[in-house]
């Protein structure tokens, strides 16, 4: 085998990002290209845990050898002048964002840093961001990172190297299949390549702030504010519990600075009704601001367990009901939230049945073996999700079980 094997755990480490988990005298295979890549999967006579920083660990705990993706790094191509941007799965971020922002430029959709959250190490990259289509406060406005995506290449379970989409915005083709990996987790094919469509970074920004608003009432402000016409790019609402004393309501608008100024101007007087609004049009504590929502920063370092909750934002405040005091905070208008709930808890059940999905974000492994991780399927989607990962993967070698839930339907 050419693919490079790290053989103790501090090199593990390295070589994942400090994020990965490794028994003693466990080898991690560590390939420094997309060939070496694919010689990987091809050889492997187990399971194997593609990684790449190590940063978001989520989903039922496998059992596998660690296949770091963090060689296969580095910006292949960036064209500003049309707007794509294309990189190896194992490039850091922070890399990316540097390279963009130096062009006046970043990814639209904001992508969420997990190590607060989470308590990891390490260095995120491209490829982790795609597996997890991790999105920020910008989703309202701006899509999901699957939404810019526009390319990918991959080694599926069989050690077959697999290129779809292109590198330009008009090339659609394959365009479902580009998607479909975004979001997979690892369990479809490794990513060895990504390619987005990239935007202007703005000029200016501000942020509106409302204190003490109810939960019903800040789903309010933020649903009348996202029908604005001033292109809202961030809508939260930091709670305080449900009769909302501490509660904070947050709106964010983007763009050059004379447009902003004047938008911030009517969104002031039309959310005024609501109460009295704040506006922050500083730039570095605006981004502050954002940075803490879009890394649900409020719940790092503190004991429980995270689930997020996809929703109708409609349906949002009355959700929020059934969840007592737990602390949460809402995203995207009320579309998304994030609960800190007690350690073991089941929170679907508490909840009951709802139109959205429930995700265990962080708890312990126990918690994590005993809970579906991630809503489970109706039978029907069930059968189809199992069929798509057996003709991607026949051996099932690519993270088996990590979006499946417990019992005997997901061994």
């Amino acid at each position: 085998m050419t693919a490079a094997a790290v053989t103790t755990a501090q090199e593990a480490a390295q070589a994942t990002g400090a994020g990965a988990t490794t028994s003693p005298g466990q080898s991690v295979l560590a390939p420094t290209s997309e060939a070496g890549l694919a010689e990987a999967v091809r050889d492997a006579s187990g399971p194997l845990r593609p990684m790449g920083g190590g940063t978001r660990n989520i989903g039922r705990p496998v059992a596998a050898q660690i296949l770091s993706v963090a060689g296969v790094s580095g910006i292949v191509r960036h064209d500003p002048g049309a707007l794509t941007l294309v990189a190896r799965a194992g490039t850091p971020l922070e890399e990316i964002e540097a390279t963009l922002a130096s062009a006046g430029q970043r990814l639209p959709f904001e992508p969420l840093d997990h190590r607060a959250l989470l308590a990891t190490e390490g260095v995120p990259t491209i490829g982790g961001v795609v597996a997890t289509n991790a999105s920020g406060p910008r989703r309202v406005q701006a899509g999901a990172c699957r939404d810019s995506l526009i390319g990918v290449r991959f080694v599926d379970g069989a050690g077959r190297i697999v290129k779809n989409g292109g590198r330009v915005m008009k090339n659609v083709t394959g365009y479902d299949l580009v998607k479909l990996m975004a979001g997979s987790f690892g369990t479809l094919g490794v990513l060895t390549e990504v390619s987005f469509k990239v935007l202007p970074a703005p000029d200016a920004r501000a942020t509106l702030s409302i204190s003490g608003l109810s939960e019903p009432q800040a789903i309010d402000a933020l649903s009348e504010a996202l029908g604005s016409p001033y292109d809202v790019t961030g809508a939260a609402h930091r709670s305080g519990g449900a009769n909302g004393s501490d509660g904070r309501t947050l709106v964010r608008i983007e763009g050059l600075a004379a447009s902003v100024a004047y938008r911030a101007e009517r969104l002031v007087a039309e959310l005024g009704r609501f109460g009295p609004v704040e506006l922050l049009d500083d730039r570095d504590a605006s981004d502050a601001i954002w940075r803490d929502i879009r890394d649900v920063r409020e719940f790092a370092g503190r004991d429980g367990d995270v689930w997020r909750l996809s929703v109708r934002p409609s349906e949002a405040a009355a959700l929020a009901a059934h969840l007592g005091d737990l602390p949460r905070l809402f995203d995207w208008g009320g579309g998304l939230i994030w609960v800190l709930a007690t350690p073991g808890t089941d929170l679907r059940a508490q909840l009951g049945s709802f139109r959205g999905h429930a995700t265990l974000v962080r708890a312990d492994v126990e918690t994590r073996e005993r809970l579906p991780v991630f809503q489970p399927e109706p039978g029907p989607l069930a059968a189809l999700a199992t069929r798509l990962r057996a003709s991607f993967d026949p051996r099932a070698v690519l993270n088996p079980g990590l979006m499946t839930a417990p019992g005997p339907a997901g061994t």
